[in-house]
């Protein structure tokens, strides 16, 4: 879409030697999409947006060690359910790890 303004309009106004020097009058391209992305900057302001972004990365930061360090970029299994399997293994042992570290090491009392 495209607004144009009046040509008397612009003629009238203080401005037209900044806004639209070469041309009668001015004219905004706008995209027919813009009120999506309009709605879309207002969500993206709202808190409830950030703590939004704040559990995505968490999630993504999940599925990222599951690629890189345990490897899980190609399912080896076949079928839905043996790649089910290797997914619910792979899980289990990243929550085995994240269990570890939360667990306190037991302190070794040595005789003397």
């Amino acid at each position: 879409m495209r607004y144009r303004a009046r040509k008397a309009d612009c003629d009238a106004c203080a401005l037209k030697h900044k806004c639209c020097p070469k041309d009668p009058q001015r004219k905004v391209a706008r995209s027919m999409y813009e009120p999506s992305r309009d709605v879309a900057r207002a969500i993206a302001q709202t808190p409830q947006y950030a703590i939004s972004c704040k559990l995505r990365k968490k999630v993504e930061m999940l599925f990222a060690h599951l690629k890189r360090i345990l490897k899980l970029d190609r399912l080896r299994l076949r079928g839905p359910t043996g790649a089910r399997d290797e997914f619910h293994l792979a899980a289990t042992a990243q929550n085995l790890r994240k269990l570890a570290t939360l667990i306190p090491a037991p302190q070794i009392i040595r005789a003397a």
